[in-house]
């Protein structure tokens, strides 16, 4: 499994629920969370297999800012 963080843009809750339903449409996200109380407004997706660039793409189709911070592979 990948844990995939980004630097977004994405500021209340509102937001947040807004790109849920995409998120979820995602078959390569297993989970998916904000926080939003961190400075870089931190998202964290937990994938099988799925390239940070197609979260940034959706993202900024929803017309916000994201970023990859960090990426990495752990054994559940």
């Amino acid at each position: 499994m990948h844990l995939i963080i980004f630097k977004t843009s994405v500021s209340t809750q509102k937001q947040a629920l807004k790109l849920q339903p995409l998120l979820n449409e995602l078959p390569l996200v297993l989970e998916h969370n904000f926080d939003l109380e961190d400075y870089d407004h931190i998202l964290r997706i937990v994938s099988t297999d799925l390239q940070p660039q197609v979260i940034c793409e959706l993202l900024h189709t929803a017309g916000f800012n994201c970023e990859t911070m960090e990426s990495f592979i752990y054994a559940v």
